[in-house]
């Protein structure tokens, strides 16, 4: 009997091995050069815990979102591969932090919504309900309508106000 298994994919390769490139293009654009040689251009890093664990399993994705390689722990990566991922990272996962809720309109979806964030105050809409959701008990996130989204570490932290306010969203 054999311990080999045919899986129905090509599992992904790790990063820690060393036997892989990626550089960036002339648009800015991420390529990474597989060990057998193999160039995809237009890669994204992604992580697999953004907020709980941002530089442990980050994944290296073609452009349908497939992966390609997976990296258990950013600080394994050379010096500058890891500033690729994290410069593109920090581009697509820029998160304000919500302090404050100080306005949502009621009525029909859309809603505008008013807020102090770490990063200064901006009104933004929100399309329905769903794209307001609970990270485990105490965590939150808002999606605008231009995706967009939106954090808020500990609900119980906001003011009374803000909670009365994030409460018709988080039933």
């Amino acid at each position: 009997m054999s311990d080999h298994y045919d899986l129905p994919f090509d599992a992904p390769q790790s990063l820690a091995q060393g036997t892989f490139d990626l550089a960036q293009d002339a648009w800015g654009q991420l390529v990474f050069t597989d060990a057998e040689g193999r160039r995809h251009e237009g890669v994204t890093p992604v992580r697999a815990f953004p907020i709980t664990d941002p530089t442990q399993y980050v994944s290296i994705c073609d452009a349908r979102g497939a992966e390609l390689a997976i990296c258990e722990n950013l600080a394994e990566l050379p010096a500058a591969v890891r500033g690729l991922i994290e410069a593109d990272l920090a581009r697509r996962d820029f998160i304000p932090v919500i302090q404050r809720i100080v306005h949502i309109t009621s009525g029909l979806s859309p809603t505008e919504w008013t807020v102090e964030t770490d990063r200064g105050t901006t009104t933004f809409l929100v399309e329905s309900e769903e794209n307001v959701r609970r990270l485990g008990r105490q965590q939150a996130t808002i999606t605008d309508t231009h995706r967009m989204r939106y954090l808020i570490r500990d609900v119980r932290a906001l003011d009374g106000a803000s909670r009365r306010l994030l409460e018709r969203f988080l039933y």
